[in-house]
């Protein structure tokens, strides 16, 4: 009678496009104290001002819209690209996102009402916040003493907003 050969079998190959996947590479690159303080105050401000921004851009008139061709702009284009990205990765985390995005909407109308009783354009300020907060994120990057790959600085950029609402997430205890 001949032996079996038995094969353990082999692990399942870890997922690499999983949500936690790019939360555990994004945490590996942000390590220092400095930095981590930093991507707090900066990622946000970066999507605020690069969301206003993009709202500022003019959109063209869309005849099959009708009545509601003035209720689109860029930034609502960035909004549904934005949230079909984060739901593939984190149904719940997309929510909260998209409540940030609101937010966001809310705000950038603010300062339009503003801008059209005499205040600072809704450009110049989201332009002062961008360079701002890429100056801001650029010290941290140093304070980190390590290269980035470009491709993995243009992940960080989608990754970045949806890690720190996974950290407020973790912090309440919600499951994503």
């Amino acid at each position: 009678m001949a032996k079996k050969k038995t094969t353990k079998p082999n692990p399942p190959p870890a997922k690499t496009d999983g949500v936690d996947f790019y939360f555990d590479k994004y945490a590996l690159a942000h390590q220092n104290p400095v930095n981590k303080r930093i991507q707090i105050i900066a990622i946000p401000l970066l999507m605020f001002s690069l969301f206003g921004l993009l709202w500022c851009v003019p959109f063209p008139y869309i005849p099959f819209l009708g009545q509601y061709n003035s209720y689109f702009n860029w930034a609502s284009i960035f909004i549904a690209v934005c949230i079909y990205f984060y739901l593939k990765l984190s149904p719940i985390l997309s929510y909260f996102m998209l409540f940030v995005l609101l937010a966001f909407s809310f705000v950038i109308m603010q300062v339009q009402q503003w801008q059209k009783a005499g205040g600072p354009a809704l450009w110049l300020i989201c332009g002062v916040i961008f360079i701002l907060s890429i100056i801001s994120l650029a010290i941290g990057y140093n304070q980190e003493r390590k290269k980035l790959s470009l491709e993995y600085r243009y992940k960080n950029i989608l990754i970045a907003p949806l890690f720190l609402l996974h950290l407020v997430a973790r912090r309440f205890k919600i499951k994503y």
